[in-house]
């Protein structure tokens, strides 16, 4: 007597569960253009190392000799796997099976992965395509009853924001607590054609009084990448796996490391001679900010985050010398560089990332100050450009500043990470103050240009008064800035910096909260 009959029946109900919803519903799900779950789980993690948990939970149905009948599997597919090498855990909504909906998901599952990444303390990528365990009105037949809302096991999804990195890939239609997954991660992608997230979809919303709409018109991936609700968007289901696998390659697998140095065959000497002449000597021309930011940094290793939100600053992840850094930079060509608020929030979620897995924070400075007129009062830049300064405040990583060009008002105080000795160089270009000449001198001459006889001949003679005393380097004969460098140093100095930086890196010191 052996136990194969016990093992027969495992394998027959494990080939039931990779049936997933059936044929018909597979089929529609590549009619869509999107992968199933499980194919999804393939292309996503190593080969041959997922290690699938509660693959045989689901719906059954028997016949009155015990024997089964039909099998159903929990809509819900997750497992530990190595991705890159490195132990994560993966999860995946089956949207063949009920829409991703409650009805059919066995939400222990779901509550176990998110368990499991912070027991063992371990990044987790979710590929979210359903109600992700969220419930219908249909739940009420079936309970019998109503119940008051709750959402168990959202506590691990918030603890594990404090301890590992977190995933979200939207690779089809999300809404309600699914939605709420999506957001509540460290980074999320959407794919453009195929995926929607919103909180209702279009029956609810229509029901409500408030108009027929599609679920494009509701959570196409243009809405949120502008709003900030999502990172990023692209094409295909491929792109954003690797856009969530080079993501992840910048960041440790828990706060109890320090991120990974590889060797990325960029030497840390390079000069890049293009950077002489890059900033125009006309204030008010624009120029290319990734330009710079490709120079310097390892020769494509710059990972950038959010690029259609808070537009006016540009940021993300890179390598220095092989050592990953989260980086910045106003882009002039938006509102000149100016702070928005949506600019703050999107610095804020930056620095507080880089602050909770280590990553040393590099800013390259164009700031004019924060965007002012009356939208900019309306949308409350001051609190959120106040909230950013606390961000940089309290973020425990070494901060360095290479001044570009302007540094002005509070917004432009960012060249120094407050209350810290921090790094700060600039290029000859560099011009600060309190407010720029251009906009200030009229008010602070205010007076004299009304009584002059010829105040535009007065304000050109203030002009070329005060431009005579606005050298870079008449601020480092005082020591207001430590070095003036030459724009072809830049990366050689801020790899030397790197190095020094990493020295100073500790996994130990005071706890740190991300906000999603």
């Amino acid at each position: 007597m052996t136990w194969q009959p016990e093992l027969d029946e495992l394998r027959h109900r494990e080939r039931l569960a990779e049936r997933l919803g059936g044929a018909d519903k597979v089929e529609r799900q590549h009619h869509f253009g999107k992968q199933t779950v499980r194919e999804r789980v393939d292309a996503t993690v190593d080969k041959g190392t997922f290690w699938e948990l509660g693959k045989t939970a689901g719906v059954a149905d028997y016949d009155d000799d015990g024997e089964l009948i039909e099998f159903t599997p929990s809509n819900f597919v997750f497992g530990l796997a190595e991705l890159d090498g490195r132990p994560a855990v993966v999860s995946g909504d089956d949207f063949t099976v009920r829409g991703g909906s409650n009805d059919a998901s066995i939400s222990a599952k779901r509550e176990a992965s998110e368990s499991l990444a912070i027991e063992y303390r371990l990044p987790h990528l979710r590929l979210l395509d359903g109600m992700s365990g969220g419930g219908s009105v249909k739940t009420i037949e079936q309970a019998g009853r109503t119940y008051i809302p709750v959402l168990p096991g959202w506590d691990t999804v918030i603890d594990h924001l404090d301890i590992a990195p977190s995933v979200a890939l939207v690779l089809g239609s999300v809404a309600g607590f699914g939605a709420a997954r999506a957001t509540t991660c460290h980074y999320s992608v959407m794919v453009r054609e195929t995926s929607q997230m919103m909180i209702a979809g279009p029956a609810l919303v229509e029901q409500a009084g408030l108009g027929s709409v599609t679920k494009e018109e509701l959570g196409h991936a243009r809405i949120h990448t502008r709003n900030g609700s999502i990172d990023d968007a692209v094409h295909t289901e491929a792109e954003a796996i690797d856009r969530a696998l080079r993501f992840l390659s910048y960041l440790p697998s828990s706060v109890d490391e320090l991120p990974p140095i590889v060797d990325w065959g960029d030497p840390a000497d390079r000069r890049a001679d293009e950077l002489i002449d890059i900033v125009p000597r006309r204030a008010r021309e624009a120029y290319d900010m990734r330009a710079i930011i490709e120079a310097v940094v390892d020769e494509g290793s710059f990972f950038e985050i959010g690029r259609e939100w808070g537009t006016s600053i540009i940021g993300g992840f890179a390598r220095l010398d092989g050592i990953p850094v989260a980086l910045y930079a106003e882009d002039p060509r938006i509102y000149g560089g100016g702070w928005t608020a949506d600019a703050c929030d999107k610095l804020i979620r930056l620095v507080d990332l880089a602050s909770l897995f280590r990553l040393p924070v590099i800013h390259l400075e164009d700031c004019p100050g924060f965007v002012i007129g009356k939208t900019s009062e309306e949308e409350g830049t001051i609190r959120a450009g106040s909230r950013a300064l606390v961000a940089l405040r309290r973020a425990r990583v070494p901060y360095c500043t290479v001044v570009i060009r302007k540094a002005f008002g509070v917004a432009g105080a960012s060249n120094r990470k407050p209350g810290t000795t921090s790094m700060r160089m600039a290029w000859p270009s560099g011009d600060w103050g309190s407010l720029p000449l251009e906009g200030g001198l009229e008010v602070a001459y205010k007076a004299d240009l009304a009584e002059a006889a010829d105040p535009e001949a007065l304000k050109a003679e203030i002009a070329e008064r005060l431009n005579r005393v606005r050298s870079p380097h008449r601020s480092a004969e005082f020591y207001e800035i430590e070095q003036i460098i030459d724009p072809r140093d830049t990366r050689p100095m801020l790899c030397d910096w790197v190095r020094l930086a990493r020295r100073a890196q500790t996994i130990d010191g005071p706890d740190v909260s991300f906000r999603p």
